[in-house]
């Protein structure tokens, strides 16, 4: 990767000249005078395909199921099949579904067989909460105790974990395992490839919430055999608040019947016999469970155009090149001011955000916004700044910096109250 620095904004423009992605910028509504830093939270609307879902609503009105060039009734499946890419799978192993929430409960239903002594369940303590919720409400439902079945690896440092703990973990008593492939709040990207690989050796099922991966690291979860993973689609996907999430099923497992049924998960030429007898569809379709949510689905159909054009290695190139000089401002500008870097630097071991560890956070992240910069905030000292590939320029990154810079020297964040709002 070519090495970056200049404290010149001049430099950063001269950058977004030579960016091959730069014209992706047009395609997105991006609040006027105002850096958007947030799209590890939720990303920006895009202007493709809005309207598309409701076009074909107004036009074919029930046939839209059938009809037009994406009819609904096929839509999660086409989508699975435009999102696979993202995470090195087969079209057939993904779909465009639920929540992430809602997916975790399914695959941990399906996946999770609690048998003899294999009934232990592996995640870890720097885990999003809804992972924790799902996974606890999941063994209850085998009449176990969370307090005895759930591992959660500790952290040394309470930012990253590390893998060889986690592989020691997996011992005879595990029967699954469910990690991020990105910590929230740290940015650390873990090895996918040397869990999932250590897992098949002990003979353990292992799955990934990627949601804060997707769209900004390229995975193979094919070739290692990832068993399963949950992901939402309103970060770097764009989909929009709520929008529809996505799972992932290795196809070694499309035999299996899913652990909580529902119609949309039946076999596409059967589903209208209306049968009481379950005919699971023999894809990654079969874990869904309710009818899709078709308006949701229209921004996201429009991102997802754009990721097929853009390709998710020069995606994953500029990210780390944008994360990369966002580090290097900080270090240099911000310099003696109280910043830490808390994510790791590493390329291998970093996501598509940077965790900026301050003790005024909260109130930086109030004077941030103060300043028409949008970050995000999390408990109790990071305040994440995500510079997306598809529509963060250079100088997007220069600014937010300089803008930093002049909050801290004028200490503007006193103004703000040291507590974070009801929504961080």
């Amino acid at each position: 990767m070519e090495l970056l620095f200049s404290q010149t904004r001049e430099y950063a423009e001269e950058r977004d000249q030579r960016d091959e992605l730069r014209s992706y910028r047009r395609e997105f509504y991006i609040p006027e005078g105002v850096l958007y830093m947030d799209g590890n939270s939720l990303g920006l609307l895009s202007k493709r395909a809005v309207m598309h879902m409701v076009e074909a609503w107004k036009q074919f009105g029930i046939d839209g199921w059938t009809e037009g060039d994406k009819p609904w009734f096929y839509l999660a499946e086409q989508l699975g099949g435009q999102m696979a890419p993202l995470v090195g799978a087969k079209p057939h192993e993904v779909v465009a579904a639920g929540s992430t929430t809602t997916n975790l409960h399914q695959l941990l239903a399906t996946f999770y067989r609690p048998c003899g002594n294999r009934t232990k369940i592996v995640a870890n303590e720097l885990d999003f909460p809804t992972d924790i919720y799902a996974i606890k409400s999941i063994i209850r439902l085998k009449g176990l105790d969370p307090e005895q079945n759930l591992i959660r690896i500790k952290s040394e440092d309470g930012r990253y974990l590390r893998e060889e703990e986690i592989i020691s973990a997996m011992t005879e008593e595990v029967a699954l395992v469910l990690l991020p492939t990105v910590l929230y709040r740290s940015g650390q990207l873990l090895n996918v490839k040397q869990l999932t690989e250590a897992a098949r050796e002990k003979g353990v099922l292992i799955g990934f919430d990627a949601c804060h991966s997707i769209g900004a690291v390229l995975h193979q979860f094919h070739a290692w055999q990832v068993d399963f993973a949950v992901w939402c689609t309103y970060k770097y996907l764009n989909s929009g608040p709520g929008g529809v999430a996505g799972l992932y099923v290795h196809e070694k497992h499309h035999s299996h019947s899913p652990g909580l049924a529902g119609w949309f998960g039946s076999r596409k030429d059967r589903q209208f016999d209306m049968d009481h007898t379950f005919e699971p569809a023999g894809s990654a379709g079969a874990y869904q469970t309710g009818t899709p949510h078709i308006l949701s689905m229209a921004p996201l159909s429009g991102s997802l155009e754009m990721f097929a054009e853009a390709g998710m290695e020069r995606i994953r190139k500029k990210s780390l090149v944008l994360t990369e000089y966002l580090m290097q401002l900080i270090r240099v500008r911000l310099d003696g001011m109280g910043f830490t870097i808390g994510n790791p630097v590493e390329e291998e071991r970093r996501g598509g955000h940077v965790a900026l560890e301050h003790v005024e956070a909260v109130r930086i992240a109030k004077a941030l916004k103060a300043e028409k910069v949008i970050p995000d905030f999390r408990s109790p000292n990071v305040i994440r700044l995500a510079p997306v590939a598809l529509y963060t320029s250079f100088a997007d990154v220069w600014d937010v910096v300089d803008r930093l810079k002049r909050i801290m020297e004028e200490r503007t964040y006193e103004r703000f109250q040291q507590e974070r709002g009801v929504v961080a």
